[in-house]
């Protein structure tokens, strides 16, 4: 039988499955296959083994899942989402599976199909459990599978917005097996730099928008000095500020009249966007006290929050019990990217992301996640559901 027509033998040939099924998320690709296939294939999976599965949609062909098993409480969450990013620049076949020296490499196999493959597996393994021993699970199991955490979290949003609720929950973003209850948002800063068009050779009519542009980001380094100082965190370190995208100019023979720049700042729990918003108006104004002509507009962009549960929180002593109970050492770290804990966090749901891979390895053009931190991490989750909190 081919392991990956019907029910895989474990969480690594699970991960294999869903590398194998394209679910480059649509919005970052303009050929991307989203998440149908691969959530038909996880529904079907869930349904086999009991579950009550239902299929969330909010957008043509980005459906989510919330499958459920058992009742009452404890209401736990395994959590993970179903798209990745896009394979340009990759130095492997993303969608082709293979298996190296431990490592499973293609696209999403860290982010996070490797996490989503342990929650599966758990899956599996307690409602076999449940089957033969219904006082075996205690409360309710929730597989939460999402779309769209790569860009807007349309998926995830949804759920809560229709009432999605639980006690507690995991997040297996690749964290290298570290128990992370803290995560960096972020604020973009969108900045519009006007100058005066001019031909090449008339510098006395010209304004050239580049360059203002560009003294505001030599100002960057005394933005991060400035935000540093009022924001430290022991597990995220300070927050920090860069420039993503610039566009301006015509020709080069042409005085740019117009520079654009996008300004990404990774805050932290405590940082409010007015606070990023205030250092790079600092920014301006000192750049304006030596170029008083200069016209630039500020504008508040898309933006994430950070979060933290406190370190004695009960779900990262329980999921640190489990790690003791199946021989894996608990250690706590930082998220440094923005994860979707942070909306279960903010919607009454303590959350923390705990996962195979390191997030060092995600998007990258050698996506991998070791084998053995699958296996473990469906080890640990297993008996967090079924023996810690309960």
């Amino acid at each position: 039988m081919n392991p990956r027509s019907s029910f895989p033998d474990d969480a690594v040939e699970m991960t294999r499955t869903l590398v194998s099924i394209p679910s480059v998320n649509p919005e970052l690709s303009a050929d991307g296959a989203g998440e149908g296939d691969v959530a038909r294939r996880c529904r079907s999976w869930l349904e086999g083994w009991g579950f009550r599965v239902e299929w969330i949609e909010p957008e043509l062909g980005r459906p989510s899942l919330v499958a459920r098993l058992g009742e009452g409480r404890p209401r736990t969450i395994l959590n993970g989402h179903l798209d990745t990013v896009g394979v340009e620049g990759m130095s492997h076949d993303p969608f082709d599976p293979r298996i190296e020296d431990g490592l499973l490499f293609g696209r999403g196999s860290c982010d996070m199909k490797g996490g989503v493959a342990a929650i599966l597996s758990v899956a599996r393994s307690v409602a076999r459990r449940r089957a033969r021993d219904p006082e075996s699970l205690p409360g309710e199991l929730l597989v939460v599978l999402t779309a769209d955490e790569e860009q807007a979290s349309l998926g995830l949003r949804a759920l809560l917005d229709r009432g999605l609720e639980a006690d507690r929950a995991v997040v297996t973003e690749p964290t290298s097996l570290a128990i992370c209850p803290a995560n960096r948002g972020f604020v973009w800063v969108h900045v519009e730099v006007e100058g005066v068009a001019a031909h090449g050779s008339r510098p006395e009519v010209g304004r050239d928008a580049i360059r203002g542009a560009g003294r505001i980001l030599a100002e960057l380094d005394g933005v991060e000095a400035a935000l540093a100082p009022a924001h430290s965190h022991p597990l995220l370190t300070s927050p920090s500020i860069h420039a993503g995208t610039i566009r301006g100019g015509t020709s080069p023979s042409v005085y740019p009249h117009r520079c654009s720049l996008v300004l990404e700042a990774r805050t932290l729990p405590g940082m409010e966007p007015a606070a990023v918003m205030a250092a790079v108006e600092a920014a301006v104004a000192r750049v304006r006290e030596k170029e008083p002509d200069l016209t630039v507009r500020l504008r508040e962009g898309l933006s994430r929050p950070p979060c933290e549960l406190p370190g004695d929180h009960s779900v990262v002593a329980d999921l640190s019990r489990a790690m003791e109970a199946v021989g894996v050492e608990p250690r706590l770290d930082g998220m440094s990217a923005w994860v979707e804990s942070a909306w279960f966090t903010a919607a009454g749901i303590p959350a923390v992301c705990f996962g195979p891979g390191s997030i060092e390895h995600a998007h990258s053009a050698r996506e991998f996640v070791p084998v053995d931190e699958i296996l473990q991490c469906a080890r640990v989750l297993e008996r967090w559901v079924l023996e810690e909190g309960a």
